[in-house]
């Protein structure tokens, strides 16, 4: 499973997701429904755009996986 972190990146650069949005190019709505991870697949554009947009460096500071069988609360 990956786990989308934005809230958290949101948070961290006192952005709201209106904001981000709007920097990224995507609707509020499609932007709520990737936090949550209720999409099925997002496109490397959209991806490299809310690197630049939250300043951050890889993907990867933004998305996690965790296995199926994984605890909840662990990694």
């Amino acid at each position: 499973t990956i786990i989308v972190n934005l809230d958290v990146m949101l948070a961290r650069r006192k952005m709201k997701s209106k904001d981000l949005a709007a920097r990224i190019g995507i609707t509020e709505a499609n932007l709520s429904l990737l936090k949550p991870g209720r999409v099925q697949g997002v496109r490397f554009e959209t991806l490299a755009a809310i690197c630049a947009a939250l300043l951050q460096r890889q993907p990867g500071d933004s998305l996690e996986y965790r296995s199926m069988d994984a605890t909840p609360g662990t990694r």
